[in-house]
């Protein structure tokens, strides 16, 4: 956790405010495995990380709210019973989102302020968006004695992104922006929204991130075609989701349904599978295996649900050629972002010297690392 960042916040809020703010911290996330599969009701194998959004938040006695951006340096004033939502894309329907929700649940809060700073990487799919929706709820909660326990507080969090950004995530990252554990992964049941956390030792191995640093437009409209051929296959099968699906179910409706539909059908059945599997190799200490089935989740994605790009598919061959990197994949909805890479800790920094090369050899453009660690979910800092 970073305790500049936290820093930071507090004394711009005592500078802004002339109060002394309560702390709260919440992480980004990463996602080890189980990509595309939580809108499916399957499992994915997110854990909190070191890096996310510090917020400091007190009461107003003004009459109104205020709410400080400082990485954007942009400032709003609002009014609890006048809220609207600016144009899409605005960081303040994040907070906006939030507050109704809260309301939404006749809870009463009063007026109050905030300040938040991140350290997210924008762009790399570590959910920035989930890590400001938490500090928010979870500092109101704080500060106004609400009463709400974690897992409403991420479905006022979930909720504010469907109302008010206009994003039908899953449940995935705001749960394991909220519930991470350090040292953990969260083996979730996005259909229960349950989970089981594995400490993972990762010995002389570690996880880094290497961020394309390119967001294709396809993102947004690929996203909901995958979901929505995802619901008529399960329609067809007659189940709820593709959870309850096999893949020899998947077999009988082979004629029903296009080649493309049955092999992204196909991947998510395998994924989900793929995800309790490396589940098991945690548990058994045996990271080649957890790496082989990284490598898997890659190839689907590419291959069978085609979310991928040339960039991230680039960067998963340069693992693949260096044998000191036991698996990696691309991150996150897809079309951009980063691949997350499971690698010797003393061939680290070296690897990421000759990707970065490669990379912009290639692209013309420079490719971001960034080294992360397992950390704990939203908390009060003391």
């Amino acid at each position: 956790m970073s305790n500049q960042l936290i820093k930071e916040v507090k004394d711009e809020f005592k500078k802004t405010f002339s109060a002394n703010p309560l702390l709260v911290f919440s992480p980004g996330r990463i996602n080890i495995i189980g990509e595309h599969t939580d809108y499916n009701g399957g499992f994915v194998f997110p854990a909190a990380v070191d890096k996310g959004i510090a917020a400091a938040i007190q009461k107003s006695d003004t009459g109104s709210c205020t709410a400080i951006a400082m990485d954007l340096e942009s400032t709003i004033e609002f009014e609890l019973d006048k809220l609207k939502t600016s144009k899409e894309g605005n960081w303040e329907n994040y907070v906006f989102g939030v507050v109704a929700e809260i309301q939404n649940r006749n809870k009463i809060i009063g007026d109050f302020n905030i300040i938040f700073k991140g350290n997210i990487p924008g762009g790399a799919g570590m959910s920035s968006s989930a890590a400001l929706e938490n500090s928010v709820v979870f500092g109101l909660n704080e500060l106004f004695d609400l009463g709400l326990s974690k897992t409403e507080m991420i479905l006022i969090s979930q909720k504010a992104e469907h109302n008010y950004v206009g994003v039908k995530c899953g449940i995935m990252d705001q749960y394991a922006s909220m519930f991470g554990i350090k040292d953990n992964a969260l083996l979730l049941d996005c259909r229960t929204i349950k989970s089981k956390p594995y400490k993972i030792d990762f010995k002389e191995h570690q996880l880094m991130l290497i961020n394309t640093n390119v967001k294709h437009s396809l993102s947004d409209s690929a996203y909901n075609d995958r979901r929505s051929a995802c619901e008529s296959i399960a329609e067809l099968l007659n189940v709820e989701t593709l959870r309850e699906a096999s893949e020899k179910d998947l077999e009988k409706i082979i004629d029903k349904v296009t080649p493309e539909n049955y092999q992204k059908a196909l991947y998510v059945i395998q994924e989900i599978e793929r995800t309790q599997k490396a589940a098991k190799a945690i548990e058994e200490n045996d990271l080649e295996t957890l790496g082989a089935l990284i490598y898997g989740s890659h190839n689907g994605l590419q291959h069978q649900y085609k979310v991928s790009c040339d960039e991230l598919d680039f960067l998963v061959n340069q693992a693949k050629k260096n044998k000191d990197v036991l698996g990696a994949r691309m991150m996150g909805g897809g079309f951009g972002g980063c691949t997350i890479n499971l690698i010797k800790k003393d061939e680290a920094k070296n690897f990421a010297k000759t990707a970065s090369k490669a990379y912009k050899n290639k692209f013309d453009k420079d490719c971001s690392v960034y080294f992360i660690e397992l950390s704990n979910g939203t908390h009060l800092v003391k």
